[in-house]
């Protein structure tokens, strides 16, 4: 099947993020409307959405709620400077996402993306520690195959090597990495979280041994590491780390930019496997991806730290132009009351068992190594073909693609994460689609 550009589209001026740019400009897919579990492609084919977007639309594409806030938003207010003025909506959002995080998490850092929420974490666990006089504390821990977006401090500490490798020369110098946790000897086909390698977290004692645990400022880590193809955080695992993270004074923080708002089940992952880091990036979820917009959340010492002991003036130098925008606020706002409206959270829980089911259905089917899951997310691990890797993953998404539904490929990895307001029906109808291309590969 031909997917056609809409008449008199040109396609060159785009240079396309994360994209064969060559071979879409050959054969393009494009996405022109969408509304509730599907896209509208070019062709006017409805494409069921696997994805929720990009790990993002969890109540369903063209919300009327979210839509109307925008509208009025823009209407009423289309621009507020965040420096030195502010505006209703983003202390509003502020105060509700802090009722939402878990503990003490209480105050919260307005950013545009994941990746900017990232940088700001990495510089306010920086701040933190000079404010308490422990200057030494610059180095950071991420782990290998991590994904904490694209700006310098996100791929100095994330460890997926094609995001790194063209920038060496210029990475933060002060960065140690722990070994990833995906291990198909121990754990393939596990159905939930596996039961081996909550030990790998020990390799933080290792790092500890030979930086000083004084000069370690932050720990950062995806609870479920999404891009790189869903690796599972092993059963006690988390807690581990929050357990050496403590007994060194280091500070933890849990990236849930794809993890957050429901997607496992429950508000953040931080809550479901009841885990209580020092910080939280979000993005992506708390405005349904209507608008772009992150952010970090902070547990109250930290603030205290940076904001409250600090004399007159700016008390942190960093921000952006759009921070807690108009738009993105309301869009965050009328998300929330969604959530809580439908129920979504819950919701997603309640599907988990039949999610696992459909996602395991799989097995014994061409080339599958791996299934897993967790909450609403899923992969299908391919073996790779000889000399080519990737290149059966990106075939299966494709086919996905013209049979009619929306997957993510990483790799030889099929990701897959919908919307939270996905039916059962849905679910058949996603896995019949994966059933007939992995049959198809064959």
């Amino acid at each position: 099947m031909t997917v056609a550009t809409t008449p008199d589209l040109s396609l060159e001026a785009l240079w396309m993020p994360f994209t064969a740019n060559k071979a879409f400009k050959h054969e393009p897919r494009l996405l022109v409307s969408a509304e509730g579990m599907h896209y509208t492609d070019a062709l006017g084919r409805r494409i069921l959405d696997g994805t929720a977007g990009l790990w993002c639309v969890n109540a369903g594409h063209a919300r009327a709620p979210i839509v109307q806030a925008i509208r009025d938003a823009a209407l009423r207010l289309d621009f507020a400077p965040s420096f030195q003025m502010g505006h209703p909506s983003s202390f509003q959002l502020a105060a509700r996402l802090a009722e939402l995080l878990p503990g003490d998490l209480d105050h919260v850092f307005f950013t545009n993306s994941g990746s900017e929420a990232v940088d700001t974490a990495l510089k306010i666990a920086l701040a933190h520690f000079q404010a308490r006089g422990e200057p030494r504390r610059a180095r950071f821990v991420g782990r290998q195959r991590g994904y904490h977006g694209v700006g310098f401090g996100g791929i100095s500490v994330g460890g997926i090597e094609s995001n790194r490798k063209a920038f060496t020369a210029q990475l933060l110098p002060l960065v140690d990495h722990l070994p990833h946790t995906h291990d198909l000897a121990h754990n393939a086909f596990t159905r939930g979280l596996p039961a081996w390698g909550a030990h790998l977290a020990d390799d933080l004692e290792r790092i500890v041994a030979e930086r000083g645990g004084d000069t370690i400022a932050a720990v950062i880590v995806e609870p479920v590491a999404g891009s790189t193809g869903v690796l599972l955080p092993p059963q006690g695992y988390l807690a581990r780390l929050r357990a050496l993270c403590d007994q060194h004074g280091i500070l933890l923080i849990f990236d849930e930019v794809i993890t957050g708002f429901g997607r496992l089940g429950g508000g953040f992952a931080a809550q479901v496997f009841d885990v209580q880091p020092d910080m939280i990036t979000f993005a992506k979820g708390v405005t349904n991806g209507a608008v772009p917009m992150g952010g970090v959340a902070v547990r109250h010492g930290i603030y205290e730290s940076v904001v409250g002991r600090a004399g007159a003036g700016v008390e942190f130098f960093h921000g952006y132009t759009y921070s807690g925008h108009p738009l993105a606020a309301a869009a965050g706002l009328a998300t929330l009351d969604l959530y809580r409206h439908d129920g979504l959270f819950e919701r997603a829980a309640d599907l988990a068992g039949y999610w696992e089911q459909a996602v395991h259905s799989l097995r014994g089917l061409p080339h599958v190594i791996d299934l897993r899951n967790t909450g609403l997310i899923g992969a299908i691990e391919l073996e790779p073909r000889a000399g080519a890797p990737g290149a059966r993953g990106y075939e299966l998404f494709v086919d996905c693609f013209k049979r009619g539904a929306l997957v993510r490929v990483t790799g030889d990895t099929i990701a897959l994460s919908p919307p939270l307001i996905i039916e059962r029906s849905q679910i058949d109808e996603l896995f019949d689609v994966l059933r007939a291309g992995l049959t198809a590969l064959a």
